[in-house]
């Protein structure tokens, strides 16, 4: 009988021990810690620029191609734009982001662990001579059930994760390219004004010198002073313009704000856009479009698991007993939820409800595209009908002003005359590069609604 006391206690000693050494190395199973990192430092100083250049050149997206990077040379809009997508610190904390939908996506392709339960009980006084102890694992059967549900939700959610990062890349990369076009267009504006505002004050000189001689009138003067400062304030205005695009632009692409870029100037789009085709171009390409499909399949999912739900809590318990009597006893059970009262009712509005806005949100997004795309092609459209307007008046303004120019040289007329004439011609000019500057950021502003090319290249 002492034999059998001892080898009970023993057995109830055992469970004691593997308890405490599994409650050990739960303890030790710690990630370990990591410094918050990169440093402020690291990220104000900004990319290096051979960095940029070998990981332009090695570019992989869905949507943007590879392109070779010359800092010496001009930069285009294209290469612009690849550098905002590789080094846009917005991007870098969207796509630190994306990795904890991939990681979820992981944590639902696993089995979950069983649960151990381990129990002893200590003979205190009775008949019987034995300490009594037990022995359970447990399994959730309900994660085995919904595994194959819960993977291909979070399959699909971390696919919308990652198409909507695609798509807010594409998006900085056309934010790209309009703030260089703006840049190139406003760089030659403020030349423009600069020149206009040179010749204002020469008028203004000359106009001066000719009312002390008496051969001008007071009010010619006084217009002339006006168009002197009204020059003088548009140069300092696209100064500032042009001051302020430059600074977005570093902003965008992650450089210091006193970085100083070379930026070559894009070609002026034409006319003749058909904004049907660019519309279903847009719904096969779009990245935000598809993005939303990968959501609405994952709320699909959802629905599904909502339904299933109605049986949940299903857990099956076996394990081996011995009593205080010596009596070997081997356990079983199963626990579940009836579906009466509740029913996972509630769950399953909720997520048929969500797949329902999630369907209008699709629609919306669709409709709001066609209307986007509509609006700037009708917009470029009627720009470049103004644009050609300008072109013929210039070109018939710029012989007369270089004959008025002669005649000045000839004494034939004033040199306020001839000024005015020129004065004419740099503002249609002015005219001009402001068309074409709109007409350029307007076309960016397309081949961002369309979500790629606007042709088959």
């Amino acid at each position: 009988m002492n034999g059998l006391r001892t080898t009970a206690n023993h057995a109830g000693g055992s469970v004691v021990v593997v308890a405490v050494t599994i409650l050990l190395l739960a303890g030790c199973a710690s990630a370990p810690p990591a410094p918050l990192a990169p440093s402020v430092d690291e990220v104000l100083r900004g990319p290096d620029r051979a960095t940029l250049a070998r990981d332009a050149a090695g570019f992989q997206h869905s949507v943007l191609k590879p392109v070779a990077i010359d800092f010496s040379q001009p930069l285009t809009p294209d290469a612009l734009g690849v550098i905002a997508v590789i080094a846009n610190p917005d991007l870098k904390s969207a796509r630190a982001k994306a990795k904890v939908s991939g990681a979820q996506a992981f944590d639902a392709g696993l089995l979950p662990d069983p649960t151990v339960t381990l129990g002893f009980d200590k003979l205190l006084s009775g008949p019987d001579m034995l300490n009594g102890w037990t022995a359970q694992i447990a399994q959730d059967l309900i994660a085995l059930r919904d595994r194959g549900v819960v993977r291909a939700r979070n399959r699909a959610s971390a696919r919308q994760v990652r198409l909507d990062i695609a798509w807010q890349e594409w998006q900085t990369a056309g934010q790209a390219r309009v703030l260089a076009g703006r840049v190139a267009a406003l760089s030659r504006i403020a030349a423009l004004n600069e020149t206009s505002r040179v010749a204002g004050d020469t008028i203004l000189r000359d106009v001066l010198a000719a009312a002390a001689r008496g051969d001008v009138r007071a009010d010619e003067v006084e217009a002339r002073r006006i168009a002197a400062v009204d020059s003088a304030d548009k140069a300092a205005t696209s100064r500032r313009d042009l001051n302020t695009a430059r600074h977005a632009l570093n902003a965008l692409l992650g450089l210091a704000p006193e970085a100083a870029l070379s930026i070559a100037s894009p070609p002026v789009p034409g006319d003749g856009l058909d904004a049907d085709a660019l519309f279903q171009r847009a719904r096969a390409q779009r990245l935000d479009l598809k993005a939303l499909e990968a959501g609405y399949a994952s709320q699909d999912a959802t629905v599904r698991k909502a339904a299933m739900d109605r049986f949940n809590g299903l857990l099956l318990t076996i394990g081996p007993t011995n009593d205080t009597a010596g009596n070997h006893i081997l356990n079983g059970q199963i626990a579940f939820a009836l579906p009466v009262w509740n029913a996972g009712r509630g769950g399953i509005a909720v997520a048929l409800a969500t797949r329902e806005q999630l369907r209008a949100e699709y629609a919306a997004r669709i409709f709001t595209t066609r209307a986007d795309i509509a609006e700037l092609v009708s917009q470029i459209s009627i720009e470049a009908g103004e644009r050609d307007v300008v072109r013929r008046q210039l070109a018939s303004l710029q012989p007369l002003a270089a004959a008025t120019e002669a005649a000045a040289k000839h004494g034939d007329i004033s040199l306020a005359a001839a000024g005015a004439a020129r004065q004419s011609v740099a503002d249609k000019t002015l005219v001009l590069a402001t068309l074409e500057q709109a007409m350029t950021e307007q076309f960016s502003a397309l081949q961002i609604a369309v979500g790629g090319p606007l042709k088959d290249e």
